[in-house]
């Protein structure tokens, strides 16, 4: 079973940049989709992005423009770039792998999880 790995986390000002990591323990499974999830402090976990490889990538309103999500496959490394960082994007960050089929695209359905990593702490400051 793939287990991931995150890294990268922070603490950076208002509008600084940090870039995440997420480290596969084996190759990525064919026709499975990486995300990134984070969990703002007493809020519930909402998705990022979400990527089936290639340019087929797709972002949360609230951080579109400002983040970008790219996959190394022979790296078995996914990685997300943060950049103008807001103290609203505080929060832990999770790496997931699940399926990309039907809605578990479009929507941040918890149950399209198949694996979860540990997390890492971005932490914005005003």
């Amino acid at each position: 079973q793939v287990q991931l790995v995150e890294s990268g986390g922070g603490s950076v000002q208002d509008g600084g940049s940090l870039t995440l990591s997420c480290t596969a323990s084996s190759v990525f499974p064919n026709g499975t989709c990486l995300a990134w999830y984070r969990q703002p402090p007493g809020n519930k976990r909402e998705r990022v992005a979400i990527t089936s490889g290639g340019t087929n990538t797709f972002y949360a309103d609230s951080v579109k423009g400002r983040f970008t999500f790219s996959r190394d496959d022979a790296k078995n490394t996914a990685y997300l770039q943060m950049t103008r960082l807001k103290p609203e994007d505080t929060g832990m960050y999770y790496c997931a792998l699940g399926s990309c089929a039907g809605d578990c695209w479009w929507k941040d359905l918890p149950s399209c999880v198949r694996m979860w990593g540990q997390g890492t702490q971005v932490t914005v400051s005003s």
